[in-house]
């Protein structure tokens, strides 16, 4: 998946927790918490391999369930002392959802094998055929098949959504504009 498409999934995601636990729409900080979680596994595993050939590839250390289990284990144990639980929740469904929408193309067509990187290092590293190059490299090989066609669709749908909410997290980035908070439910 590509970035919009990782942003797209993860809004969506948390979205549908924040209504069904809540009935609330996504708010402030934690929205920009998701938006980090979104792009973090690909934030740590994309430089680390691609310019400075520290990993395998680009689906290695970050995308690994285990460095995730632990990681978000670290940070709720460290969110707790702070009060900043929805904020973990957010970040948390970014990085979980970002891990499965890698995922899910090879799961679809049942390459199996290129769903190992779940379990790294338990499971060795996958060879891909475009194992080397930058980010540019990469988007410029983009495919705008169907699949690439769903994740632009995906992505106008969590922008008309995003946009709809009152574009929440933007405000946090950008404070002083004097729109007012919405009332957030207190973390339970």
């Amino acid at each position: 998946m590509w970035p919009w498409g990782h942003a797209a999934v993860g809004y969506l995601l948390y979205t549908a927790y924040r209504w069904f636990r809540f009935d609330l729409r996504p708010h402030g900080v934690a929205v920009v918490a998701l938006a980090v979680g979104t792009q973090f596994p690909d934030l740590i595993d994309k430089p680390l391999a691609w310019q400075f050939a520290l990993l395998p590839n680009g689906r290695s250390f970050g995308h690994s369930l285990l460095v995730a289990a632990v990681l978000l284990a670290v940070v709720w144990v460290v969110a707790r002392r702070f009060d900043a639980r929805e904020s973990v929740v957010a970040f948390g469904i970014g990085y979980v959802g970002h891990l499965f929408g890698d995922a899910l193309y090879p799961a679809l067509a049942g390459d199996f094998h290129y769903v190992g990187f779940l379990g790294w290092p338990l499971i060795p590293a996958i060879e891909y055929d475009l194992s080397s190059g930058g980010f540019l490299d990469h988007l410029f090989a983009l495919d705008l098949g169907s699949l690439a066609l769903f994740e632009l669709g995906l992505t106008v749908v969590a922008v008309g959504l995003w946009y709809h909410h009152g574009c929440p997290g933007l405000w946090v980035l950008l404070p002083g504009d004097g729109r007012p908070a919405p009332e957030e439910r207190p973390e339970s």
